[in-house]
């Protein structure tokens, strides 16, 4: 490793630094905290500095790098005001296991501890969201703190890293010497874990597969599908991560999350041996941590997860495997072959119960949600990119749409709204070759909307299918089974979805018919700028299955007995 001896800013190092552990985008929204990085980065052009609206949306952006490419995505925000902001996206990153670094300016050294202008502590701001958080206060050392940084996000269960830098320690010049790239440390399945796991499966006699979690590359993928032929094996994908098995291939199940298809809730509860790789078996994906007993399931556990502490932290597995994914996954595919004539046939019902859900649902009004889908199913490419924010719109994105290629899927598993619209922007810069849809509801595209300013200025040319129903649709529902009749605080009026997004300079179009909307669509495709399609649906369509007026009589019915 080379030594420089030429004095370098602070912020000089630092912008070194993204270049060498290669960071492709910094997404920010500028502050005079970090000025000296922001100078720096016109000499660094590998690192494309991408200006957001807010950064919130920053961090989500960043999140759906790290999510698409296994890399920490970068984000850059000002202190206080700008911190906070950011957290909403940070907090997605650490409950989505996504890798990402988070840098903060931050108030002068000698202004410390005197609740200058914008200060806020980080250690203890975001001391249970990040993996570690450190302020940098000498800039020689900024190679070793982000080469830490880099490596601490990636390694093990990924996550997110939160670094402050004092805005004069950036502006000291240094001769500091830089780091290597950054390697990742990963685990890796012990020959005594494969066999075990090989002696589990040849006594089984229903098994099930569960995938999940963060750290997947195409590869691992490829992988564990062809591992998953070779078993004959069922394969569900756990909440919001079904791009981590092709959704139309003869062994996918279903998802594994809110809503789970009854048929799949008991060929998972009636299996006798379930292999989860890469899920936490968190809330969403166990039904409220209903779906398996805790804390020793009755079906045998074999639990691989690339973090130690996971592992038998809710659920006590009969064979915990430390591994990350693409090393258990070619483990996994090395495996003897496994004798399954006790379960042939098993997979192909599960599947064909999985088609069987996802058939088109007629819900209320004169646009159908179902159609939409099985349109979307058709007609994009498998390598299309869908993301989607929280609300019960998302239904239609994470039941319906049919995963073929990973990494295709960005959804926050933490359930945070706002998402969807800076998470398509983000995938449309990291792979511009590729359709990117993003679903977003009216409540949720409001939250970040504003994003498609920066979508519009950098030419990411997403669509966004915003489904409008007036109203915060999943609390609504929750509102009507838990105080029928009292409604209160979901309403919403709202702007005209599609003349807003004229105003950014993107295409915009209005779809109250299912008939209306393909031809609709090949035109915001055809576009060559961002689109909205505002989908305006009955608010009586609040989920698939049940109508508003369903959920409020069954909620008086319920109450009429008691």
């Amino acid at each position: 490793m080379a030594k420089t001896h030429n004095l370098r800013s602070g912020g000089q190092v630092l912008a070194d630094q993204l270049r060498i552990h290669g960071a492709r985008f910094a997404f920010g929204v500028p502050g005079e905290s970090y000025l000296a990085v922001l100078d720096a980065l016109n000499d660094v052009p590998e690192v494309r500095y991408i200006i957001c609206r807010q950064e919130g949306g920053a961090a989500m952006m960043a999140d759906a790098y790290g999510k698409l490419t296994g890399e920490p995505g970068i984000c850059m925000v000002t202190r206080g005001p700008g911190a906070t902001n950011a957290s909403a996206g940070l907090h997605i990153a650490s409950q989505d296991s996504t890798p990402m670094i988070l840098l903060i300016g931050q108030v002068g050294r000698a202004m410390i501890e005197r609740e200058a202008f914008q200060e806020i502590d980080y250690r203890r701001m975001f001391g249970q969201m990040a993996k570690w958080v450190a302020q940098i206060d000498q800039a020689e050392r900024i190679p070793e703190f982000m080469a830490r940084a880099f490596s601490v996000a990636t390694s093990g269960r990924p996550g997110p890293v939160v670094l402050a830098l004092p805005e004069d320690m950036l502006r000291d010049r240094v001769a500091a010497e830089d780091a290597a790239p950054y390697r990742p440390s990963l685990a890796h399945p012990g020959p005594g874990d494969m066999a075990r796991l090989h002696a589990l499966l040849s006594e089984a006699k229903r098994p099930f597969a569960i995938l999940g979690g963060s750290g997947w590359t195409a590869q691992a993928v490829a992988d564990f599908q062809g591992f998953a032929e070779a078993k004959e094996l069922p394969v569900g994908a756990a909440f919001r991560r079904q791009d981590k098995f092709d959704n139309t291939h003869p062994n996918y199940a279903g998802d594994i999350g809110i809503g789970i298809n009854p048929k799949l809730q008991r060929r998972i509860q009636e299996a006798d041996l379930l292999l989860v790789a890469g899920a936490r078996l968190g809330e969403m994906t166990t039904g409220g941590y209903d779906l398996i007993d805790i804390p020793r399931p009755k079906q045998t556990l074999v639990h691989v997860h690339p973090g130690a502490e996971e592992l038998g932290r809710v659920y006590q597995a009969d064979l915990p495997i430390n591994a990350g994914m693409a090393a258990f996954a070619a483990a996994a595919i090395a495996m003897a072959p496994v004798e399954t004539a006790r379960w042939t046939g098993t997979a192909a019902r599960a599947h064909s119960d999985y088609l069987e859900n996802i058939a088109p649902v007629r819900i209320p009004g004169a646009l159908q949600m179902g159609e939409i889908m099985a349109y979307l199913n058709e007609t994009l490419p498998p390598d299309t990119i869908v993301a989607n924010g929280a609300g019960n719109y998302s239904t239609w994105p994470n039941r319906f749409y049919q995963y073929r290629r990973f990494p295709s899927q960005l959804g926050p598993t933490s359930g945070s709204m706002g998402y969807g619209t800076p998470a398509a922007v983000a995938a449309k810069l990291t792979y511009p070759e590729r359709p990117v849809i993003a679903f977003a509801g009216d409540g949720c595209f409001m939250m970040n909307g504003q994003e498609l300013a920066t979508a519009a200025q950098y030419g990411a040319n997403i669509v966004v299918l915003l489904v409008n129903n007036g109203m915060y649709g999943t609390i609504r529902m929750h509102q009507e089974r838990e105080y029928p009749t009292r409604v209160q605080g979901t309403g919403l009026a709202n702007p005209d979805f599609a003349a807003l997004a004229r105003a950014y300079g993107a295409h915009g179009e209005t779809v109250e018919r299912t008939e209306d909307f393909a031809p609709a669509f090949e035109r915001a495709m055809a576009a060559g700028t961002p689109a909205v399609i505002e989908l305006r649906i009955d608010p009586e369509a609040i989920t698939p299955k049940a109508s508003l007026s369903d959920i409020r009589e069954a909620a008086l019915a319920k109450k009429a007995e008691n």
